[in-house]
């Protein structure tokens, strides 16, 4: 605990020099140790700190499995007529447990991060059953009327919640065709009961009760939008951070989050100060630096300061280690777009048209014409539904599949059109026919630009729409009951 607390006030180097002494003998230390290096390979994607969390953590397990009981809860567990009663196990080996299955999750994360092949993905994959397994044996103790309470069950009890939030929580969000994958080899997810368990181990006062807040936040600030429907609880996302930004005002971690959730609440200056705060906060990590930069560089954009924006952009591609193509990319774009004349609307101050020479004179078309336009098209669309001009929205994106003939290269702007019409739709309570626009998204279209991320989106938006044509089918019945 003081570790980690060292580490939330930006003290990384003091934190780990803490540990280090008792990582050979210390569970929760050896641990501990190994995730401080794991959140710095996840920022770097460094080969050099991928191989050192992953060495850390394969020797954090060793040390857990020495303190397991040979007849594992696993193995025990799996048999059903030789099952052991929790007064079986020593507190110390129920540690081992959950410890064990945190340090097989998090060496599964670095297995997919090091390495995307097929090979990596099996080897991960048994990781995360193995992992997994354990997480649900040992929330079942947790229910069950045999479980005591050991001196230290708090953190115990937060390991379990922290696991099977986490499991419960990805399932849920994973795309239709991985799901019936993962469901024929044991494995399924409730995103409702992984969102309490996460909410229950931060309302706790464990050593994890910080780890499932910053899962909470991450599903909250970033995950809803990039593989959801964008249906944020932004309050839920204040309430979490709050007492930590209240105890850790210059935590960097705390002061990211906090400038994500302005950001989202549209508060633009206010989330550049707060991104700017954080990067004052230390100097050791530079990766928080470039997260910051990334969120700056998109801020600026929003104000049409297309100076600052490149700014940030330019200094990302010079260093991190990330994708180098994108950052350039985003750097030429906010270059260019700064360049260019704006589409003023009186309700948005400034609309930035990548390729205005396109919409101004449309003779002069080439390979890419048709590609372009219907880019506009969607990001047009995209405007007009947040400005309420709902048919004129639907109108931009039902003008993108009727092209699809012509569309040569950027084939993602179909099944995406037909994702944002549902989207439109379900706003309007027009649930049935976004359901028919998601099928088709899914089932019609494959080999696309990000199209798990699509996919992702398209999972999400429709147990989403089904939800409401459910909540509404259950009205009816009760309605005509009455």
């Amino acid at each position: 605990m003081t570790a980690l607390d060292l580490f939330l006030t930006n003290q990384f180097s003091e934190a780990l020099s803490y540990l280090k002494p008792r990582t050979k003998e210390s569970m929760y230390h050896s641990l501990t140790y190994a995730t401080i290096l794991e959140m710095q390979a996840m920022m770097t994607f460094d080969p050099q700190d991928i191989l050192l969390a992953g060495n850390m953590m394969k020797e954090a397990q060793s040390l857990c499995q020495r303190h397991r009981r040979k007849s594992s809860v696993t193995d025990s567990f799996s048999n059903l007529v030789h099952r052991p009663t929790l007064d079986q196990f020593t507190e110390e080996e129920i540690h081992a447990e959950v410890c064990y299955a945190e340090c097989l999750l998090q060496r599964a994360a670095l297995t997919f991060l090091q390495d995307e092949n097929m090979v990596s993905f099996i080897k991960g994959g048994i990781k995360v059953r193995n992992s997994y397994q354990t997480y649900k044996e040992l929330d079942n103790l947790v229910q069950s009327s045999q479980y005591c309470k050991g001196e230290n069950h708090r953190h115990f009890e937060g390991g379990v919640k922290l696991g099977v939030g986490a499991f419960n929580l990805t399932l849920s969000m994973l795309p239709t065709r991985i799901l019936r994958l993962l469901e024929f080899v044991g494995f399924s997810g409730n995103k409702d009961y992984g969102l309490l368990q996460l909410e229950e181990g931060a309302a706790g006062h464990s050593f994890r009760a910080v780890l499932c807040v910053m899962l909470l936040l991450c599903y909250h600030t970033f995950l809803t939008f990039v593989l959801g429907t964008g249906n944020v609880n932004i309050e839920e996302a204040e309430k979490l951070l709050k007492p930590y930004l209240k105890r850790y005002p210059k935590g960097a971690i705390f002061l990211f989050f906090a400038g994500r959730i302005e950001a989202i609440k549209g508060n633009v200056d206010a989330a550049i100060q707060r991104f700017e705060e954080c990067c004052e906060a230390q100097q050791h990590w530079k990766q928080f630096h470039h997260m910051c930069y990334w969120e700056l560089m998109w801020c600026f954009t929003y104000k049409g300061q297309w100076k600052m924006a490149y700014l940030y952009a330019d200094l990302l591609s010079k260093e991190n280690s990330w994708s180098k193509s994108r950052a350039r990319l985003e750097a030429q774009d906010c270059r260019e777009i700064s360049t260019h004349r704006e589409v003023r609307h009186p309700e948005i101050q400034t609309l930035p048209l990548p390729q205005p020479d396109l919409l101004a004179n449309p003779s002069s078309e080439n390979e890419y014409s048709v590609d372009d336009e219907c880019l506009v098209k969607l990001l047009k669309g995209l405007c007009l539904k947040y400005l309420g001009r709902v048919q004129e929205a639907e109108e931009n994106f039902r003008s993108i599949p009727a092209n699809e003939k012509k569309i040569k290269y950027d084939h993602y702007l179909i099944p995406n059109a037909l994702l944002e019409l549902a989207l439109l739709f379900m706003e309007q309570g027009r649930n049935e026919e976004a359901v028919k626009l998601l099928e088709t998204a899914k089932q019609n279209y494959k080999n696309y630009s990000m199209e798990s991320r699509t996919h992702f989106r398209i999972q999400a938006a429709t147990l989403q729409a089904k939800s409401s044509l459910e909540n509404g089918s259950r009205s009816m019945v009760s309605s005509v009951s009455l």
